[in-house]
């Protein structure tokens, strides 16, 4: 005759030993995707990176095909090399502090 009590026990260590395993897997496996999202912030900063990188290339060249064809659109071209010079004022303004 076996002891009901001895029964709770071996069935109340298999129970928490089934848990801890659990916790393991859960554990490692938000590691894993911890892991996986670091990785995917890093590619979306760098992709942002290219996109702004892209963007002011693009405007350049917009900027350069408006002078060099005389564009209709001189204002424009007035209003972008403004905010050009703007900007280098700023940054001359910075380095001078």
């Amino acid at each position: 005759m076996t002891n009901p009590n001895s029964e709770l026990i071996v069935e109340l260590k298999e129970k928490i030993n089934r848990l801890v395993q659990q916790y393991q897997s859960l554990k490692s496996e938000v590691q894993m995707l911890e892991n996986e999202k670091d990785k995917l912030t890093s590619q979306l900063e760098v992709a942002s990176n290219e996109y702004h990188n892209l963007e002011q290339r693009f405007n350049n060249l917009k900027l350069t095909k408006d002078l060099v064809a005389g564009s209709t659109e001189a204002g424009d071209t007035k209003k972008r090399i403004s905010q050009i010079v703007r900007e280098i004022d700023k940054c001359i303004a910075l380095l001078n502090r």
